[in-house]
């Protein structure tokens, strides 16, 4: 059995039960929202159902857009095309006995998804015909990353694998051993022009060179310490972002930081755990800790200059920034919008009441929604 088989760890327990004691419930119950003051109205421009949802396992199936297409997917292996600001539906398709895990990657004209049969499928993204199939032998538990030359998918045992995005025929594989024990998921490997960046298990952040699959360089986020494996592991879940040269990244039991695209050396970091993907925005970083606090870093001092402890122990998603808000959900199905100004609330709207644990998609002035049950919500700022 291979390492990472021998326990993953279903998120909600780790974050919920492993917090307090079994006679403290009340500690354990995610903290009651307080009435607020609306600021601004989010307007829903409109809704839709997409199947199942996220299924009955721990699935983070985000959507993804490509041009005025939104691309999504459920557990189910039902993939659906929609008109991004009308939500009218282009096509959709359903794969047959195929459980989806990996998410939606768009780019290219493809629609690239992962299975948990270890399957990459990939469909022409103006029809939904099916364009090939790669077995890669690994469970893909995060998008599929796409360009005009190579999809890249992270498999569950921390291997990055480029496949020839016309054919799905295999580029190149990067080895990597996992930790012992791991949560159940990955970081979306993110490409640029030349380079692939991926979180790894281990608390590692590695770039690869995206032509050959070469090792460009290596930058630890967080070491393993602590006497039980739960202390010890480091993994890093929450996608990756670049902006202006800087690479955003956070790891559970370990730090948020930023570093140089190029070299990957710190330029700063500030302790605190997390696997939620990274915002930013006014020369900050915003963070949702495993805690449920939501935090804005200074970049410039790595101070926290605002910290907000509404959604304690809701599970809020990974941040967006929309406007000059920050955005986030949680496991109720509310969705929350804070001034990155203050971390104050200034709007909220329940969107799926099975919850919502996939980071808010924002993109041009709109906010897509995917909540655990299938809820797909559009989103603006009136």
């Amino acid at each position: 059995m291979k390492p990472f088989n021998i326990l993953v760890l279903l998120l909600a327990g780790l974050l919920i039960a492993g917090c307090s004691s079994k006679g403290d419930k009340k500690a354990q119950q995610p903290l009651a929202l307080e009435k607020i003051s609306s600021e601004v109205k989010l307007q829903r421009e409109w809704s839709a159902s997409v199947g199942v949802g996220q299924g009955k396992l721990w699935n983070r199936l985000s959507p993804a857009i490509e041009g005025g297409q939104l691309f999504v997917a459920d557990a189910a292996g039902l993939v659906v095309a929609l008109d991004r600001y009308t939500g009218k539906k282009s096509w959709q398709r359903k794969l047959k006995k195929v459980e989806v895990s990996g998410a939606i990657g768009a780019g290219a004209g493809q629609v690239v998804l992962g299975t948990l049969a270890g399957e990459v499928i990939a469909l022409d993204a103006a029809t939904g015909n099916e364009l090939w199939r790669s077995n890669i032998g690994s469970e893909v538990l995060a998008a599929p990353a796409v360009n005009d030359r190579v999809v890249v998918v992270q498999t569950q045992d921390d291997r990055l694998i480029a496949l020839d995005a016309f054919t799905g025929a295999r580029r190149w594989v990067y080895e990597s051993t996992p930790a012992l024990l791991t949560l159940r998921g990955t970081s979306t490997p993110l490409l640029t022009d030349y380079l692939v960046y991926a979180g790894l298990s281990t608390g590692k952040v590695v770039a690869v060179e995206l032509e050959h699959g070469l090792p460009v360089w290596e930058q630890r986020i967080a070491i393993p310490s602590g006497r039980t494996e739960l202390e010890r592991m480091v993994d890093i879940d929450g996608s990756l972002t670049v902006k202006d040269g800087v690479l955003y990244v956070s790891a559970f039991n370990g730090h948020t930081a930023g570093l140089d695209e190029q070299t990957g050396r710190i330029l700063w970091q500030r302790e605190g755990s997390s696997i939620g993907a990274v915002a930013q925005g006014y020369g900050n970083a915003y963070v949702s800790l495993d805690s449920g606090e939501i935090e804005a870093i200074d970049e410039r001092s790595s101070t926290v200059l605002w910290r907000n402890e509404g959604l304690l122990r809701r599970q809020p998603t990974g941040l967006g920034v929309l406007s000059s808000y920050v955005v986030t959900a949680d496991l109720e199905g509310y969705v929350h919008l804070l001034s990155q100004v203050d971390g104050r609330f200034v709007a909220r709207t329940r969107v799926d009441n099975k919850g919502v644990r996939v980071r808010p998609l924002v993109e041009g002035g709109w906010m897509y929604i995917y909540g655990n049950g299938g809820k797909l919500v559009a989103l603006t700022i009136k």
